[in-house]
């Protein structure tokens, strides 16, 4: 089993910040990709950014958040960070963390979720 726990969400000023935190842990071989997906209240669940593990590094990033969230890999193992600059009230959302992984050399790469966790934008 995997299990992914997230952390950081809560209730911020517009312009403030917020730190997302993601460990995964369990039965894990190797990682190929982790990422930040967000789900509003009526809409579909978006990616917000991704990051390649092991060899060169690669970002991907939502349009909406360039140049104000950055994603980077943790010193500790399997953990991944959204940093949330300059938030705006449409970044009200709830915030996964999604891991693409093996859970043994035989295995496919399959995606395993998080809980997620809530954050809010708001004055």
């Amino acid at each position: 089993q995997v299990q992914l726990v997230e952390s950081g969400g809560g209730l911020v000023q517009p312009g403030g910040s917020l730190r997302l935190s993601c460990a995964a842990s369990g039965s894990i071989f190797s990682i190929n990709l982790m990422g930040w997906y967000r789900q509003a209240p009526g809409k579909e669940r978006e990616l917000v950014a991704t990051i390649t593990w092991g060899g060169s590094t690669n970002y991907a990033y939502a349009d909406s958040v360039k140049g104000r969230f950055t994603i980077s890999r943790g010193n500790v193992k399997n953990t991944v960070y959204l940093q949330m600059n300059g938030l705006k009230p449409e970044d009200t959302a709830v915030y996964y963390c999604k891991a693409d992984l093996k859970n043994s050399i035989y295995s496919d790469y399959k995606g395993y979720w998080g809980q997620g966790t809530q954050v809010s934008v708001s004055s």
